[in-house]
């Protein structure tokens, strides 16, 4: 497991301001040069066109769409330059910079400013569209308690959450926030976990039970002890995982970036050639037509609305999926989510709830109640999560006490009860030590727990896990969403691995596997390239299969650090319906994504046709490369709208 990266709260809130609310960022000084450049442009054209001012024609005309030009134009110009003295001489800057400047050259002093200005209108409008959709990201995790009411001599005191130790008493008052991740000690609390879960509905929870930084008290004053330091809650946690999403590149966003590199010398070079080589070909060839044409290639051409639509797309899904408790570690596993053909899954935290419960009690011989007091004798004395399961039982009588009791590997226990030799185990355990056991409990698939009482068979418990709620209902939506193939891999016995793997309607389900078998299963399936597979995981077990599949998806409510960790998609609910939906919203920014490359590419191809052949003027080139772009950012910004 690699290190974990600290988090500072400190700098965190540096990071969160300086991408907060957009409009407070937007102030109308952002405007002003473009609003001047607009308004000289406007009385510029009115003088052309209504001929009011004589001496306009002469040098004034030229000077003075020079200082409209120049509020927007500047800014671009000194980005073109700094960038060619970096050594990237083709970028849009610079390509925007040749076009105007090449206007003014050839007198088309209106089209010049017109086409910076629209350039620097749509940078203002895309840059607080990106300014919007980084937020939006922050905003929803922007739930970092600022304060802890931490329990120091004999009085609660505030201090910074970073300061808190691990086994601190902390205080939470209604309508505050959990400061860090911990154990109740409070009798009940009613808590808002939306921000760690995506879920609004409260959740009620009771002593002993596990909260989590971030969550909301809902009800009265509650008290917990801190199990992590703020570094490693979970609300910490999250908020680095969204802070690295963003700089995780997905091979179309690459691959567009790479584009541009090679796309805009071209376009350079072919409207030198649209410039120069007519001169060779064309009967009555004027230069400034000519250039005149290139130019308006030049603008079409520039390669922003692609540079500025895409990253905004897959900023857009990464907030959809975290305002529904899913969190994706970048933008390439929205891409990656949405070739997946084949889930796997583990059993247990992951469809059934992980939380064992007697489902029958079969005394022989002997009430339940005599039954089953001594077997919560022997059970106290086991850590295994069916003798936990066991001990909830409400017992209405004598309670007994077990003494000379060791542990059978892979058996039981035995131990002296009431003065009697008392056997609690599986069957191996009774045979081993010659006591008959009734036929009827070979056929029980769930796990069994019997007891013998002075070798004497004296009954059993069956103990299952319950399937989530919305198990079944998983598996239906994946079907629906086009995954061919759903199988669950589980290191229980594989008759109970079998019987829910049919109640969930799977295509195969395999038990009595261990951590190496799930990945040998796992690798074996990969060979075949046509498959893509998901798998989906919650303990320390399962690491390794989340490394090796093609999307790794952990449970994050109840689910260990290290698959945490190691996973690409975190479900902060531990639902597995949520799996199903982080497909959609894969699918739903894929879309989006290319919607926006094909319209870019085509509207750009037919204008720059048109530019080429003298049936497009300068301004109609500004126009659809404003549009395009104009139009492709509020599509990206479709998505962040979209339910799921």
């Amino acid at each position: 497991m690699t290190k974990k990266k600290k988090i500072n709260l400190r700098d965190l809130n540096k990071k969160m301001v300086s991408t907060g609310n957009p409009a407070s960022k937007m102030k109308l000084g952002t405007y002003v040069p473009a609003i001047a450049s607009f308004a000289m442009l406007i009385v510029g054209i009115s003088l052309d066109y209504f001929n009011l001012l004589p001496f306009f024609k002469g040098w004034v005309r030229p000077v003075w769409y020079g200082l409209a030009y120049a509020p927007v134009g500047f800014p671009v110009i000194k980005e073109g330059w700094e960038s060619i003295r970096k050594g990237d001489f083709f970028t849009e800057f610079f390509l925007m910079s040749i076009a105007t400047l090449g206007a003014f050259a050839i007198g088309e002093y209106p089209e010049g400013v017109a086409v910076m200005l629209f350039y620097a209108v749509g940078e203002l409008f895309q840059n607080a569209a990106v300014r919007r959709a980084k937020s939006n990201i922050k905003a929803l995790l922007d739930v970092r308690p600022n304060i802890a009411l931490v329990y120091r001599d004999n009085d609660f005191v505030e201090v910074n959450p970073e300061m808190v130790h691990i086994g601190e008493k902390v205080q939470v008052r209604t309508g505050e926030k959990i400061p860090l991740d911990g154990i109740l000690l409070s009798e009940k609390a009613s808590v808002n976990t939306a921000a760690i879960t995506g879920e609004s509905k409260p959740d009620t929870i009771y002593k002993e039970d596990k909260v989590f930084a971030g969550s909301i008290n809902l009800e009265g004053v509650i008290e917990l002890e801190t199990t992590k330091e703020f570094n490693d809650s979970s609300i910490a946690r999250i908020l680095d995982m969204v802070q690295n999403a963003t700089a995780r590149k997905s091979k179309t966003e690459l691959f567009i970036r790479k584009f541009a590199r090679i796309y805009t010398p071209i376009v350079v070079i072919l409207a030198i050639c649209l410039t120069v080589l007519p001169y060779f070909f064309v009967d009555n060839y004027v230069f400034q037509d000519w250039l005149y044409r290139a130019l308006i290639f030049l603008v079409i051409s520039c390669p922003c609305a692609l540079v500025i639509s895409i990253p905004l797309g897959y900023f857009g899904g990464l907030g959809a999926a975290s305002r529904n408790g899913i969190l994706f570690k970048g933008a390439s596993f929205l891409d990656a989510i949405t070739k997946v053909n084949t889930v796997v899954m583990d059993k247990t935290g992951t469809v059934t709830k992980g939380v064992f419960k007697i489902k029958e009690i079969k005394p022989v011989g002997i009430s339940e109640n005599e039954m089953m007091s001594y077997l919560l004798a022997l059970e106290e004395q086991s850590t295994h999560p069916i003798a936990r399961a066991i001990m909830e039982y409400e017992l209405n009588g004598q309670h007994y006490t077990a003494s000379d009791v060791s542990e059978i590997a892979g058996k039981g226990l035995k131990g002296k009860v009431n003065h009697k030799t008392v056997l609690v185990g599986n069957k191996a355990l009774m045979t081993t030590h010659g006591i008959d056991v009734p036929e009827e409990t070979d056929t029980i698939v769930e796990s069994i727990v019997m007891i013998a009482i002075d070798d004497l068979f004296s009954g059993y418990v069956t103990i299952a896990d319950q399937l989530k709620e919305d198990a079944v209902e998983a598996v239906r939506q994946m079907h629906d969403a086009g995954i061919k193939k759903i199988i669950m891999l589980s290191g229980d016995k594989p008759s109970i691995t079998e019987k829910i793997g049919k109640e969930l309607g799977l295509e195969q389900a395999k038990g009595g596997l261990l951590p190496e078998d799930k990945l040998h299963e796992v690798e074996e399936m990969k060979k075949d390239p046509s498959v893509s597979i998901a798998f989906v995981g919650d303990g320390i077990n399962d690491a390794p299969v989340l490394a090796v599949s093609d999307v790794g998806i952990a449970m994050g409510g109840l689910g260990s650090d290290v698959a945490i960790e190691t996973a690409d998609v975190i479900i902060q609910t531990d639902q597995p319906s949520k799996i199903a939906r982080a497909i959609k919203i894969g699918r739903s920014t894929r879309k989006v994504v290319w919607q926006n490359i094909a319209l870019a590419f085509g509207v750009k191809l037919i204008m720059m046709i048109l530019g080429a052949v003298g049936l497009a003027s300068l301004w109609e080139a500004v126009f659809a490369d404003v549009g395009v772009a104009f139009l492709a950012i509020l599509n990206a910004i479709r998505i962040q709208k979209m339910k799921f």
